[in-house]
């Protein structure tokens, strides 16, 4: 036994060969920056920066080299995933003549001549219809109702008139003639005067209704009526021979141009069965179209 110093135990010189080294390069690297000896370290430009990737915890046991992480699988494109997908075949379809069903030149022409034939038709149908229910023209053929209408004016009738509504004072109607007119002519054209019981007379030019004064603007003069002795189809008991009491259903007329006039005053009422129209449009001359 050694008493004079310490003592080292056979563990202890075991480890020393790796404890002596490690201190001793500590010491070699304190020296050298104490004498400004120490070696530089060469730059070095910093590696591009890789995406982490897990490291397993290293085993003490093992060895101190860290295996690489493990490559990271990359994803094929889409255009590679995706199947494909069958294309159907194209036909073929070759150039022929396709029949369009167009007719030829005759059966156009007797198409078209159809089409007029209904045209034509259809007019003719409505001209009629027009005429018979609801307008017709008409021609004037004497002075009678001078100045309004002259010869030669051409009108248009309303035949729907009176079916909605009486026939009123001043009205310009036509009628069919009644027995005894002359000159054979089928409709007349007069103006009313006289309504259903009232009774006309004329005094001194002037016409009176029920003996009131009669104002006639569309005369040329307010005193040219003729006076007249009673004509037929007057109603009443009065026998004075310049009047006339009107009937129920009958009118009284005169013309405008009462010098040249035939009308009431010679043939009496007219019945309002026997009334065409209202004549309300002279459309010629157009110099003169205008409301009646």
């Amino acid at each position: 036994m050694n008493q004079g110093g310490p003592t080292e135990s056979p563990d202890q010189s075991s480890d020393s060969p790796i404890e002596d080294g490690w201190a001793d390069d500590i010491l070699a690297r304190a020296k050298e920056r104490a004498a400004g000896t120490e070696p530089e370290v060469p730059e070095t430009t910093p590696p591009a920066e890789v995406p982490a990737a897990p490291v397993a915890p290293l085993n003490p046991e093992s060895s101190s080299e860290v295996s690489p992480p493990p490559p990271t699988p990359t994803m094929p494109p889409a255009a590679a995933t995706t199947p494909s997908v069958p294309q159907p075949p194209r036909s073929v379809v070759e150039e022929e003549d396709f029949d369009l069903g167009l007719p030829g030149a005759f059966a156009t022409t007797v198409r078209g001549i159809m089409e007029w034939v209904g045209v034509i038709a259809g007019a003719f149908v409505v001209a009629l219809v027009v005429k018979t229910f609801l307008f017709q023209a008409y021609y004037i053929p004497s002075p009678s109702m001078e100045a309004t209408l002259e010869i030669s004016d051409r009108i248009i009738v309303n035949k729907l008139s009176y079916q909605l509504h009486d026939v009123n004072r001043g009205d310009v109607i036509v009628f069919k003639n009644p027995e005894g007119a002359s000159r054979g002519v089928e409709d007349l054209i007069k103006r009313v005067v006289g309504l259903p019981g009232e009774t006309v007379q004329v005094q001194g030019g002037r016409v009176y209704i029920d003996e009131s004064l009669l104002l006639e603007p569309y005369l040329a003069a307010q005193d040219i009526t003729g006076s007249f002795r009673k004509p037929p189809g007057c109603v009443g008991s009065n026998d004075a021979p310049d009047q006339c009491t009107v009937a129920d259903g009958y009118v009284f007329v005169m013309g405008d141009n009462r010098p040249n006039s035939k009308d009431s005053r010679i043939f009496g009422p007219i019945p309002v069965d026997s009334i065409e129209g209202r004549a309300f449009l002279r459309v010629w001359p157009l110099g003169r179209f205008g409301r009646l």
